[in-house]
C-alpha cells in the first residue's frame, strides 16, 4: 500500500469522537449529494427509454416501421389500389434487414346501433398479418381468425368505440358502405375489444378481415391498400425506406405509381415529440453531475481546510505537494466511489419497483400508457457511471492544487 493510499484511509475512516471536526457532515453531504445525482440520473434514463420504447412500440405495432401505398388518386379523389401481387413483395424480400410483409385495405364505413352511430376506417387484414400487438392490447374477448379468402363478419373494436356505441363482446352490430352505386351493408359480430390508449387509433380504427375490406372496394385478390413491412433493427429504418424506394419507379399495369413511407414520416408528430424528450434528458444530466461535482469538490475544500496543520506537517517531513495531492485524491475517490455506489443501489432499485410493481400511474387519456414505463440499457448505465466518474475526478484534481498555496511554515502554524 502506497503512502498516499495509507494516510487518505485513515482520514476517510476518521470519526473525531470528540466532536470537534466540523467536515464530517460536509463529507456526508457530498457523498449524499452523489449518491442522489447519480440515482436521479438513472431514474430519468430508464423513464425516458422506457416512454419511448412504449410509445414508438404502439405506433410502429399499429402502422409497422415501413409502408408501400400508391400515390394516384381516381376520380373522387380516393387513393387508388396497391398491385400486392408476388412480384412485388419478392422484391422486398431481397433487401436485406426485411423482417416481415403483410397486406392490409381500408375502407371507410358507419358502424351503427339503434342508439347511436359512428364513422370509422375499417382496416381489413388477413392470415398474413402480424396481430402480436393487438393480443398485448387486448382487454376482452379474443383475437378474430381474419381470412383473405371467406368473409368471417368478425370485428375487433377499441374499447373507445365500443364504450360510445354501448356494444360488448358477442353483440352483433351493422355496418354501412358507400359506393358510387348505392350503400351497402354487412353484419359483424364483435369477437374482441382493445385499446392501445392512442387517441388517434382507438377513435377512427376498426378491424375486420381483408376479404370483405377488398369486396367493398370491389378489388380483387391481389389489390390493396398497400403493404406494411417491419424490419429487424428500428435504427436501420430511415436507410431500408431509402432503398426500397426503386418501388416508387414506374407504374403498374394499372398506371399507379407508388411511394414508399416510413412511420418516422407517417406519424412524424408523435416521433417529433419524442426527440425532444432526448434533450431533456441532456439538461437533468448535465445538472446532475454539476450538482454531484460542487458537493464533492465543497467537501475537499473543507477537509482540506480542517487538515491544513496537517498538510503543513507532511511539507516539513518531506512531502511533496504532489504527494499531498495524491492523497486528498484518493480520499476524494473513495468519498464519490461510495456516493456512487449508493447511487446505483438507490437508482436501480427504485426502477426495479416501478417496474414490478407500477407503483407510479399516469393518465392514459393523456401520456399513451397508464403507468410510468422503464427500459434498462446497462450501456448507457455504464456510461453514465463512467463519466460522472471521470468528471469528478477531473475536478478534484484541479481542486487539489490548492494545496499547493501558502508555505509550509504558515499553514503549520494555522488554526
Amino acid at each position: 500500500m502506497s503512502f498516499e493510499l495509507f494516510i487518505a484511509k485513515r482520514i476517510y475512516a476518521d470519526k473525531a469522537k470528540d466532536g470537534k471536526q466540523f467536515s464530517r457532515p460536509a463529507i456526508r453531504i457530498a457523498m449524499f449529494g452523489v449518491a442522489i445525482g447519480l440515482a436521479v440520473m438513472i431514474v430519468s434514463l430508464a423513464v425516458v427509454l422506457g416512454f419511448k420504447h412504449e410509445v414508438s412500440s404502439k405506433v410502429t405495432g399499429f402502422g409497422s416501421h415501413i409502408q408501400v401505398l400508391s400515390l394516384t388518386q381516381n376520380q373522387n379523389y380516393e387513393m387508388l389500389p396497391v398491385l400486392a401481387n408476388d412480384t412485388l413483395i419478392r422484391k422486398v424480400r431481397k433487401v436485406r434487414g426485411i423482417d416481415h410483409i403483410q397486406k392490409f385495405a381500408t375502407k371507410i364505413g358507419i358502424l351503427k346501433t339503434e342508439e347511436n352511430f359512428r364513422g370509422l376506417t375499417f382496416k381489413g387484414v388477413g392470415e398474413d398479418y402480424d396481430l402480436s400487438f393487438f393480443e398485448k392490447c387486448l382487454v376482452d374477448g379474443k383475437i378474430p381468425k381474419f381470412s383473405s379468402k371467406e368473409a368471417t363478419n368478425e370485428i375487433l373494436l377499441s374499447k373507445q368505440v365500443a364504450t360510445d356505441l354501448g356494444v360488448k363482446v358477442g353483440d352483433k352490430i351493422f355496418a354501412y358502405f358507400m359506393s358510387e352505386e348505392s350503400m351497402k351493408a354487412r353484419r359483424f359480430k364483435v369477437i374482441g375489444i382493445f385499446a392501445t390508449n392512442m387517441k388517434d387509433y382507438d377513435r377512427n380504427y376498426a378491424l375486420i378481415d381483408i376479404y370483405t375490406a377488398r369486396k367493398l372496394n370491389g378489388w380483387d385478390n391481389e389489390m390493396a391498400s398497400g403493404l406494411e413491412i417491419t424490419v429487424n433493427d428500428f435504427e436501420q429504418v430511415d436507410m431500408l425506406t431509402n432503398k426500397l424506394q426503386f418501388i416508387h419507379q414506374g407504374t403498374d399495369r394499372n398506371g399507379v405509381t407508388y411511394g414508399v413511407f416510413s412511420i418516422k414520416d407517417i406519424a412524424a408528430h408523435t416521433f417529433a415529440w419524442l426527440a425532444v424528450l432526448d434533450m431533456n434528458v441532456i439538461m437533468i444530466l448535465v445538472l446532475m453531475i454539476l450538482v454531484s461535482t460542487f458537493t464533492v469538490v465543497s467537501g475537499l475544500l473543507i477537509i482540506m481546510l480542517e487538515r491544513i496543520n496537517m498538510i503543513g506537517t507532511l511539507k516539513v517531513l518531506g512531502a511533496t505537494n504532489k504527494a499531498v495531492r495524491r492523497i486528498f485524491i484518493n480520499f476524494s475517490i473513495m468519498l464519490v466511489g461510495k456516493g456512487m455506489l449508493w447511487g446505483n443501489v438507490a437508482g436501480l432499485l427504485l426502477c426495479w419497483l416501478q417496474q414490478s410493481f407500477h407503483l407510479i400511474s399516469l393518465d392514459a387519456s393523456v401520456y399513451y400508457i397508464d403507468s410510468v414505463p422503464i427500459k434498462f440499457d446497462w450501456l448507457l448505465i455504464v456510461a453514465v457511471n463512467v463519466v460522472t466518474l471521470l468528471i469528478s475526478t477531473l475536478v478534484i484534481w484541479g481542486s487539489s492544487h490548492f494545496i499547493s498555496i501558502g508555505k509550509p511554515s504558515q499553514t503549520i502554524r494555522y488554526e
